[in-house]
Protein backbone atom coordinates (compact mmCIF):
# COMPACT_ATOMS: atom_id res chain seq x y z
CA UNK A 1 0.00 0.00 0.00
CA UNK A 2 1.39 3.43 -0.95
CA UNK A 3 1.76 6.21 1.58
CA UNK A 4 1.28 9.94 1.18
CA UNK A 5 3.87 10.79 3.83
CA UNK A 6 7.31 11.78 2.55
CA UNK A 7 10.27 12.52 4.83
CA UNK A 8 13.05 14.70 3.39
CA UNK A 9 16.53 14.58 4.95
CA UNK A 10 19.17 17.25 4.34
CA UNK A 11 22.93 16.86 4.11
CA UNK A 12 25.92 17.88 6.20
CA UNK A 13 26.25 21.62 6.78
CA UNK A 14 22.68 22.47 5.72
CA UNK A 15 19.37 22.95 7.46
CA UNK A 16 16.03 21.41 6.59
CA UNK A 17 15.25 24.66 4.71
CA UNK A 18 17.18 23.30 1.78
CA UNK A 19 14.06 21.24 0.90
CA UNK A 20 11.52 24.09 1.14
CA UNK A 21 10.86 24.41 -2.59
CA UNK A 22 10.56 20.69 -3.29
CA UNK A 23 8.42 20.12 -0.20
CA UNK A 24 5.97 22.79 -1.35
CA UNK A 25 5.81 21.23 -4.81
CA UNK A 26 5.02 17.77 -3.43
CA UNK A 27 1.83 19.13 -1.85
CA UNK A 28 -1.09 18.56 -1.93
CA UNK A 29 -0.56 15.05 -3.32
CA UNK A 30 1.93 14.17 -0.57
CA UNK A 31 2.45 15.23 3.04
CA UNK A 32 6.05 16.43 3.25
CA UNK A 33 7.90 16.13 6.57
CA UNK A 34 11.15 18.07 6.54
CA UNK A 35 13.11 16.72 9.49
CA UNK A 36 16.36 18.11 10.88
CA UNK A 37 19.28 15.74 11.33
CA UNK A 38 20.40 15.39 14.98
CA UNK A 39 22.07 18.57 16.22
CA UNK A 40 20.56 20.73 13.48
CA UNK A 41 17.71 23.20 13.98
CA UNK A 42 15.60 22.23 16.98
CA UNK A 43 16.70 18.59 16.92
CA UNK A 44 18.97 17.57 19.81
CA UNK A 45 22.27 15.93 19.00
CA UNK A 46 22.30 12.16 19.47
CA UNK A 47 24.73 10.27 21.67
CA UNK A 48 26.85 8.71 20.38
CA UNK A 49 26.89 10.76 17.19
CA UNK A 50 26.94 7.79 14.83
CA UNK A 51 24.96 6.76 11.77
CA UNK A 52 22.91 4.19 13.68
CA UNK A 53 21.88 6.70 16.35
CA UNK A 54 21.11 9.33 13.71
CA UNK A 55 18.81 6.91 11.88
CA UNK A 56 17.09 5.94 15.13
CA UNK A 57 16.47 9.59 16.02
CA UNK A 58 14.96 10.29 12.59
CA UNK A 59 12.78 7.17 12.84
CA UNK A 60 11.32 8.40 16.14
CA UNK A 61 10.45 11.78 14.59
CA UNK A 62 8.91 10.35 11.41
CA UNK A 63 5.46 8.94 10.58
CA UNK A 64 4.87 5.23 11.22
CA UNK A 65 4.94 4.56 7.46
CA UNK A 66 6.59 6.88 4.95
CA UNK A 67 8.63 7.36 1.81
CA UNK A 68 12.06 8.88 2.33
CA UNK A 69 14.24 11.29 0.37
CA UNK A 70 17.84 11.62 1.51
CA UNK A 71 20.49 13.95 0.15
CA UNK A 72 24.24 13.34 0.57
CA UNK A 73 24.80 12.55 4.29
CA UNK A 74 21.01 12.39 4.60
CA UNK A 75 21.12 9.64 1.97
CA UNK A 76 23.40 7.53 4.15
CA UNK A 77 21.06 8.08 7.10
CA UNK A 78 18.12 7.07 4.90
CA UNK A 79 19.84 3.84 3.83
CA UNK A 80 20.64 2.90 7.42
CA UNK A 81 17.08 3.73 8.47
CA UNK A 82 15.57 1.68 5.62
CA UNK A 83 17.78 -1.28 6.51
CA UNK A 84 16.79 -1.20 10.18
CA UNK A 85 13.09 -0.33 9.76
CA UNK A 86 11.62 -1.89 6.60
CA UNK A 87 8.20 -1.74 8.28
CA UNK A 88 8.46 2.06 8.43
CA UNK A 89 10.29 3.03 5.23
CA UNK A 90 8.27 2.26 2.12
CA UNK A 91 10.36 3.69 -0.75
CA UNK A 92 13.72 5.43 -0.97
CA UNK A 93 14.84 8.32 -3.18
CA UNK A 94 18.55 9.03 -2.73
CA UNK A 95 20.05 12.23 -4.12
CA UNK A 96 23.83 12.52 -4.57
CA UNK A 97 24.19 9.63 -2.14
CA UNK A 98 26.93 7.04 -1.69
CA UNK A 99 27.50 4.06 0.61
CA UNK A 100 31.06 5.27 1.23
CA UNK A 101 32.00 8.95 1.07
CA UNK A 102 35.74 8.27 1.21
CA UNK A 103 37.90 6.06 -1.00
CA UNK A 104 38.40 2.49 0.08
CA UNK A 105 39.75 -0.67 -1.54
CA UNK A 106 37.59 -1.41 -4.60
CA UNK A 107 35.74 1.90 -4.10
CA UNK A 108 37.65 4.60 -6.06
CA UNK A 109 34.65 6.84 -6.82
CA UNK A 110 34.97 8.91 -3.67
CA UNK A 111 36.94 11.57 -1.79
CA UNK A 112 40.45 10.82 -0.57
CA UNK A 113 40.54 10.41 3.24
CA UNK A 114 43.27 13.04 3.48
CA UNK A 115 41.02 15.63 1.81
CA UNK A 116 38.26 15.10 4.38
CA UNK A 117 40.78 15.15 7.23
CA UNK A 118 42.25 18.45 6.01
CA UNK A 119 38.79 19.98 5.64
CA UNK A 120 37.92 18.96 9.22
CA UNK A 121 41.16 20.50 10.50
CA UNK A 122 40.70 23.73 8.54
CA UNK A 123 37.06 24.00 9.69
CA UNK A 124 38.28 24.30 13.29
CA UNK A 125 40.56 27.22 12.38
CA UNK A 126 38.40 29.11 9.88
CA UNK A 127 34.78 28.03 10.00
CA UNK A 128 33.43 30.89 7.86
CA UNK A 129 36.06 30.46 5.17
CA UNK A 130 35.67 26.70 5.00
CA UNK A 131 31.90 27.01 4.79
CA UNK A 132 32.31 29.21 1.73
CA UNK A 133 34.64 26.65 0.22
CA UNK A 134 32.12 23.94 1.02
CA UNK A 135 29.25 25.88 -0.58
CA UNK A 136 31.35 26.48 -3.69
CA UNK A 137 31.95 22.74 -4.01
CA UNK A 138 28.19 22.10 -3.97
CA UNK A 139 27.55 24.43 -6.88
CA UNK A 140 30.63 24.07 -9.08
CA UNK A 141 29.75 23.00 -12.61
CA UNK A 142 26.00 23.41 -12.28
CA UNK A 143 24.31 25.07 -15.24
CA UNK A 144 22.32 27.19 -12.78
CA UNK A 145 25.22 27.94 -10.47
CA UNK A 146 24.01 31.38 -9.32
CA UNK A 147 20.58 30.10 -8.33
CA UNK A 148 22.02 27.08 -6.52
CA UNK A 149 24.63 29.21 -4.73
CA UNK A 150 21.99 31.67 -3.51
CA UNK A 151 19.66 28.97 -2.20
CA UNK A 152 22.49 26.95 -0.68
CA UNK A 153 23.71 30.03 1.19
CA UNK A 154 20.23 30.64 2.59
CA UNK A 155 20.00 27.06 3.85
CA UNK A 156 23.53 26.69 5.21
CA UNK A 157 23.75 25.60 8.83
CA UNK A 158 25.63 28.60 10.18
CA UNK A 159 24.16 28.18 13.66
CA UNK A 160 25.04 24.53 14.17
CA UNK A 161 27.53 23.72 16.91
CA UNK A 162 31.12 23.04 15.89
CA UNK A 163 31.01 19.71 17.71
CA UNK A 164 28.04 18.56 15.61
CA UNK A 165 29.75 19.54 12.37
CA UNK A 166 32.93 17.71 13.33
CA UNK A 167 30.95 14.67 14.46
CA UNK A 168 29.14 14.65 11.11
CA UNK A 169 32.44 14.64 9.23
CA UNK A 170 33.56 11.73 11.40
CA UNK A 171 30.39 9.86 10.39
CA UNK A 172 31.21 10.46 6.74
CA UNK A 173 34.74 9.17 7.31
CA UNK A 174 33.60 6.00 9.10
CA UNK A 175 30.55 5.01 7.08
CA UNK A 176 30.82 2.11 4.65
CA UNK A 177 27.42 0.61 3.91
CA UNK A 178 28.36 -1.51 0.91
CA UNK A 179 27.91 -4.87 2.64
CA UNK A 180 24.73 -3.69 4.36
CA UNK A 181 22.97 -2.77 1.13
CA UNK A 182 21.86 -6.36 0.57
CA UNK A 183 19.45 -5.84 3.48
CA UNK A 184 17.76 -2.84 1.84
CA UNK A 185 14.83 -4.32 -0.07
CA UNK A 186 12.67 -1.25 -0.66
CA UNK A 187 12.26 0.14 -4.19
CA UNK A 188 14.87 2.87 -4.62
CA UNK A 189 15.49 5.76 -6.97
CA UNK A 190 19.07 7.02 -7.22
CA UNK A 191 19.16 10.60 -8.52
CA UNK A 192 22.51 12.17 -9.34
CA UNK A 193 23.87 15.26 -11.02
CA UNK A 194 26.29 14.50 -13.86
CA UNK A 195 28.50 17.42 -12.79
CA UNK A 196 28.68 16.49 -9.10
CA UNK A 197 32.19 17.25 -7.76
CA UNK A 198 31.40 16.13 -4.19
CA UNK A 199 30.01 12.63 -4.80
CA UNK A 200 30.96 11.34 -8.27
CA UNK A 201 28.08 10.07 -10.43
CA UNK A 202 29.89 6.73 -10.63
CA UNK A 203 29.19 6.27 -6.93
CA UNK A 204 25.47 6.67 -7.58
CA UNK A 205 25.56 4.18 -10.43
CA UNK A 206 27.37 1.65 -8.26
CA UNK A 207 24.95 2.26 -5.42
CA UNK A 208 22.02 1.48 -7.71
CA UNK A 209 23.76 -1.71 -8.82
CA UNK A 210 24.31 -2.87 -5.25
CA UNK A 211 20.67 -2.42 -4.21
CA UNK A 212 18.18 -5.19 -4.96
CA UNK A 213 15.50 -2.96 -6.50
CA UNK A 214 16.90 0.35 -7.72
CA UNK A 215 17.07 2.53 -10.77
CA UNK A 216 19.51 5.31 -11.55
CA UNK A 217 18.62 8.67 -13.08
CA UNK A 218 21.21 11.23 -14.17
CA UNK A 219 20.50 14.96 -14.38
CA UNK A 220 23.03 16.08 -16.95
CA UNK A 221 23.36 19.80 -16.21
CA UNK A 222 23.30 19.54 -12.41
CA UNK A 223 25.99 19.29 -9.75
CA UNK A 224 25.64 18.12 -6.13
CA UNK A 225 22.22 19.67 -5.41
CA UNK A 226 19.96 19.01 -8.42
CA UNK A 227 16.82 19.75 -6.38
CA UNK A 228 18.03 23.34 -5.88
CA UNK A 229 18.85 23.75 -9.56
CA UNK A 230 15.69 22.14 -10.95
CA UNK A 231 13.11 21.80 -8.15
CA UNK A 232 10.13 21.38 -10.47
CA UNK A 233 11.75 18.51 -12.34
CA UNK A 234 12.93 16.79 -9.15
CA UNK A 235 9.49 17.15 -7.55
CA UNK A 236 7.90 15.64 -10.66
CA UNK A 237 10.33 12.70 -10.59
CA UNK A 238 9.60 12.10 -6.91
CA UNK A 239 5.84 12.28 -7.40
CA UNK A 240 6.02 9.71 -10.18
CA UNK A 241 8.27 7.39 -8.16
CA UNK A 242 6.31 7.59 -4.92
CA UNK A 243 3.00 7.33 -6.78
CA UNK A 244 3.85 3.99 -8.41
Amino acid sequence: MSTRDVVLLHGWGFTARVWDDVAARLAPRFRAHVIDLPGYGAAPACEPYALEAMAAAIARAAPRRCNVVGWSLGGAVALEWARRAPHQVSRLALVAATPSFIRRPSWPCATAPSVLQEFARALKEDRAGQFQRFLAAQTKGDARVKRVARLAQQASATGVADAVLQAGLAVLARTDLRLDLREVRQPALILHGARDRVVPPAAGRRLAGLLSDARFELMRTCAHAPFLAQPARVARILKEFFGE
